[in-house]
């Protein structure tokens, strides 16, 4: 690279005479070198895709984990055929204007241990689906896809609240339990590539039914819809506690959701704080059954239920404290809330994208 000449040095100098136009064009070409340096941020820019059950959501993103351009659509439904559709519109729209190195799909459900097909997915009704290789006839690409958990994980360990831990476990609150675990600066999916199902541990024998079959699953205490339901029949029950949680779903209990019960903590309604202070209990509970399992150093907690920050957490940490097998004679992992929100999934799904292909798996 050429070196620039000192900006300050030039006032009030002209070229000399003898240079004549080549001196000028000497200055006029350092300064286009200067305004063509690349930022390195920009190098191997990647898209990460986050398919939801309502929402696809796409991001280019740099390699300090910064989103530089974001588009979204409404998820067309539970047509396979139809999502890879919008997928591939998300992706050539952010194509257009810039140079991307890599792409990386992040999908709720179970993958095989290739990260080829999607094994079974709760919301998009996909058994057995080959998502990377009908995606990779459309782009004309290599496409990366991981399990959408995992890919907030990444992006948690490597830009969020689990920077430098070489024991994470993310814990996702959101309509159920979602989780992931980073050791060793690796994901780790178990031996069948459907690790981090914390979700479904069961809690309390014979409790509460669980979309997946068993009773008494932890999500069905410490998620967002547990905290909807316990709203629900606390103004079923015309309690006066419940109030301001009624006055806030007039006629319809199920506008009563978990997002509703968050907002009204967070805003001082007694009651909801209550709720939301049992379900942190809950999940204080569930984490000193995975501490004593996996020994993490960090839990980093993260989903729409994590917005009740300090209001959830705090009971969460006493009930972890009190639950913890070995308390008082033993390391206690901490529990942080998670760093990036809503778009930890398409920034964790373009970093792991672009680690996997510069590791050629």
């Amino acid at each position: 690279m050429p070196v620039l000449p000192d900006r300050a040095g030039l006032r009030g100098r002209r070229p000399h005479t003898d240079a004549g136009s080549a001196g000028r064009g000497a200055l006029l070409a350092a300064r286009a070198a200067r305004s063509t340096v690349p930022d390195p941020a920009r190098r191997g820019l990647s898209i990460g895709v986050d398919i939801g059950g309502t929402k696809v959501a796409a991001g280019v993103v740099d390699v300090r984990g910064r989103i530089l351009a974001e588009a979204r659509r409404a998820t067309p439904g539970q047509d396979p055929r139809a999502v890879e559709a919008v997928i591939t519109e998300l992706v050539r729209e952010l194509s257009r204007e810039y140079r991307i190195r890599s792409v990386g799909i992040g999908a709720a459900g179970w993958m095989d241990l290739s990260n080829s097909t999607v094994l079974f997915s709760p919301h998009l009704a996909w058994r057995n689906e080959p998502l990377r290789r009908n995606l990779e006839k459309l782009l004309h690409r290599r496409v990366t896809v991981v399990n959408d958990a995992d890919a907030a994980a990444w992006a948690e360990w490597r830009f969020g609240a689990g920077r430098g831990e070489s024991r994470l476990v993310c814990v996702t609150l959101g309509t159920g339990i979602g989780g992931a675990m980073i050791m060793g600066g690796r994901v780790e999916r178990g031996r069948h590539g459907v690790a981090g199902e914390f979700g479904h541990q069961i809690i309390v024998p014979q409790g509460h039914r669980c979309e997946c079959g068993n009773r008494g699953c932890w999500e069905q205490y410490a998620s967002g819809n547990a905290l909807g339901r316990e709203a629900r029949e606390l103004a079923a029950a015309n309690s006066p506690v419940a109030r301001a949680i009624i006055d806030a779903a007039p006629g319809d209990g199920s506008a009563i959701t978990g997002a509703l019960a968050t907002r009204l903590a967070m805003e001082g309604d007694p009651a909801s704080r209550e709720l939301v202070d049992d379900v942190g209990q809950w999940l204080g509970l569930g984490l000193a059954n995975l501490a004593a399992a996996l020994d993490p150093g960090t839990f980093v907690i993260g989903g729409g239920l994590s917005a009740a920050d300090e209001l959830l957490l705090e009971p969460a940490r006493r009930a972890f404290g009190r639950n913890l097998t070995g308390r008082g004679f033993r390391p206690a992992a901490r529990i942080e809330r998670a760093a990036l929100g809503p778009e930890a999934g398409l920034i964790g799904a373009a970093d792991l994208s672009r680690t996997l292909s510069r590791s050629g798996t």
